[in-house]
């Protein structure tokens, strides 16, 4: 191990933004450390084998990629395959005691059309659906390539926009926007969950964060499509390890950061002070990367730790382990229907209604929720049980605000998950427990992860998935661009340091554009 005192860049973090930057930054010749507090990098973007003794991996936390720019995974070379699944969406629904249900191909065609056909009694729904997402894609078109360079102001990235459009999407709430263009509830539920991801928000509320979630959901790659990475998501922080050592950077995993101090004078620099689970190390930087959330960094620049400015996070995560899928009501073949993203409960006025309830401080009643069979697509992740027609099966329900689980919490959780189950049964010919896996330990394969359980393993405060709330991806008419941190949307009030993470501007999502986008400050820096 190294004993070298300073360094030109020291990376507080290595999850997937932390890693990447750490690569730009090293192949350019920079002196790079990185300092990881677990025993293993990549944060969210991790696989574990979180049913021991099954060989099954899983993309236990984060599971989709969809906002990876290519020009980073060309850049640093790295050898990720991501692959696209063959269907969009399926979402059943239950009206007039009749099961029915939303297809939506990976490529749109016949079956698409045939399936809004049957649901809403004509063609006027697919057609707004058509031309909806023919407006989006052109928006993904003018944002998607400005998420790797400099910032636009607002008034330049709306000049490449349709202005009805730029208005409904960036002015007005989205609730809006949805309730013009479409009719039918399923749909319009459909198309609000990409508002909702992650955000505990009311689609009509004037903050717009449910606008800005919308965005960043359908702008990746400039197509929107999220993709199942190849070997679980551990495969990409893999990757971004390797890229980083190979230039020359320094990882050190179980180094957890207690603080940083930067320079009181005029010149740049800042220590970094660690431990290693027996001593105390610190070290020097010219510049400290905040690969952590904007509330953690400045607990470690030396502030309180603030509850009323603390993020929250606002979802539920289970992941399963079948030994079959389930068939379904609808009789749709259950390959079909959980090969893409399967909405359940997700209709419009059930998203309102689970979120007036959650507001008011009660669990959903029946919480809306979306399902992911990501063996489907890549039978690797399942090690010797991919023969036996075993699945794994990841839920990730909306609504669940931290708040929820903080009095009566272990009720409140058991709780949550049995409603979260009896969601997705009320559209099951079998119980979906029935389809669960029991593991070497005798329990059965399910296991849940509420925004105390992330925050508890990831130290992103609250559990909040995006480490705050998301951020339009360009500056204010007004705001100061003179540094390339800012001009990058990576500055925090401190020359010396920077952020790197989800929480800088166009962060979120596994992407890498915070490690990217504060690399290139540093390097504009110099």
């Amino acid at each position: 191990m190294s004993e070298r005192g300073s360094y030109d860049v020291v990376v507080v973090g290595g999850g997937h933004n932390g890693l990447t930057a750490a690569a730009y930054l090293a192949r350019s010749g920079l002196s790079v450390l990185v300092l990881e507090r677990l025993g293993h990098v990549g944060g969210a973007a991790v696989s574990a084998e979180a049913f021991p003794g099954t060989g099954a991996r899983l993309s236990r936390y984060s599971y989709l990629v969809s906002l990876l720019p290519q020009s980073i995974a060309t850049d640093l070379q790295l050898d990720v395959e991501l692959r696209s699944r063959s269907v969009a969406s399926y979402s059943p629904t239950i009206r007039d005691g009749r099961h029915l249900g939303l297809l939506v191909e990976h490529d749109e065609g016949r079956t698409t059309q045939e399936s809004f056909r049957a649901l809403t009694g004509g063609d006027t729904e697919y057609q707004a659906w058509q031309g909806f997402y023919a407006e989006m894609a052109d928006v993904a078109a003018r944002v998607a390539p400005t998420l790797t360079s400099p910032l636009l102001t607002a008034r330049e990235m709306a000049a490449g926009i349709e202005p009805a459009l730029w208005t409904a999407l960036v002015e007005r709430p989205l609730g809006e926007l949805i309730e013009q263009r479409f009719h039918d509830d399923l749909v319009r539920g459909v198309v609000a969950t990409d508002g909702l991801i992650g955000t505990f928000a009311d689609l009509h509320g004037p903050s717009l964060v449910q606008n800005r979630c919308f965005l960043y959901h359908l702008i990746g790659n400039g197509t929107g499509e999220w993709k199942v990475p190849v070997r679980g998501m551990g495969a990409v922080t893999d990757a971004l390890a390797r890229a980083a050592v190979a230039a020359g950077a320094e990882i050190r995993t179980g180094a957890g950061v207690s603080a940083i101090r930067t320079d009181p004078g005029p010149a740049a620099g800042a220590e970094v002070t660690w431990h290693d689970g027996e001593r105390e190390h610190t070290v020097a930087a010219g510049t400290v990367l905040a690969n952590v959330a904007p509330w953690v960094l400045q607990i470690l620049l030396g502030g309180e730790a603030e509850p009323t400015t603390k993020p929250a996070g606002s979802q539920l995560k289970i992941n399963f382990l079948l030994s079959r899928l389930p068939r379904l009501k609808t009789g749709v073949d259950p390959h079909t229907a959980f090969a893409g993203t399967f909405h359940v409960a997700e209709e419009y006025d059930a998203l309102s209604a689970a979120y007036r309830q959650a507001a008011h401080g009660q669990v959903p009643t029946t919480p809306p929720g979306e399902l992911y069979c990501h063996s489907l697509t890549d039978p690797s992740i399942l090690g010797e049980l991919a023969s036996y027609g075993a699945h794994t099966l990841t839920y990730f329900g909306l609504h669940q605000p931290a708040a929820l689980f903080e009095i009566d919490t272990e009720a409140r959780r058991l709780e949550a998950v049995r409603r979260a189950i009896a969601a997705i049964d009320a559209h099951l010919m079998e119980p979906l427990l029935s389809c669960v896996l029991t593991g070497p330990d005798g329990e059965l394969c399910v296991e849940a992860k509420f925004p105390q359980d992330i925050e508890a393993d990831l130290a992103m405060p609250g559990g909040h998935i995006f480490h705050g709330d998301l951020a339009w991806p360009w500056a204010s008419n007004r705001e100061a661009l003179v540094t390339p941190a800012q001009q990058w949307g990576v500055a925090t009030e401190l020359g010396s340091v920077l952020l790197c993470g989800s929480g800088a501007r166009r962060g979120g999502g596994v992407s890498g554009l915070g490690g990217h986008n504060a690399a290139h400050a540093v390097l504009a820096s110099r």
